[in-house]
């Protein structure tokens, strides 16, 4: 039995948790809204971003894992890789959070 919450309630923790902080957190693509896919942009100043993407762990939990920083070289292979995984699966959520201590914001959330 799956007992996670929908997308949506997920998102919205999310984002309200990221603006409590001090920060900003918005929908970049909507998603499917009770299972769709979370995928999380995060940044501080809109600089060195990274992509961290729910993942199974061994535990049964279900825990934030860094799958992309982007490159100072070629930033829009970012953006193109983000298109890419949005074409390739409709459902999916993609959130941007502009936050001091993108790190530690990430591990702060629940699994």
């Amino acid at each position: 039995m799956d007992n996670r919450l929908p997308a949506h309630l997920e998102v919205a923790a999310i984002l309200r948790l990221a603006e409590s902080l001090g920060g900003f957190g918005t929908v970049v693509e909507k998603g499917e809204r009770d299972s769709g896919t979370i995928l999380l942009v995060t940044m501080f100043r809109g600089q060195a971003a990274r992509l961290y993407e729910r993942m199974p762990q061994l535990d049964g939990t279900r825990a934030f894992v860094l799958v992309r920083e982007q490159s100072t070289d070629n930033p829009a292979e970012f953006s193109e890789y983000l298109a890419r995984r949005k074409r390739q699966d409709s459902d999916i959520w993609i959130l941007e959070a502009d936050i001091a201590d993108p790190e530690r914001f990430v591990a702060s959330l629940p699994c």
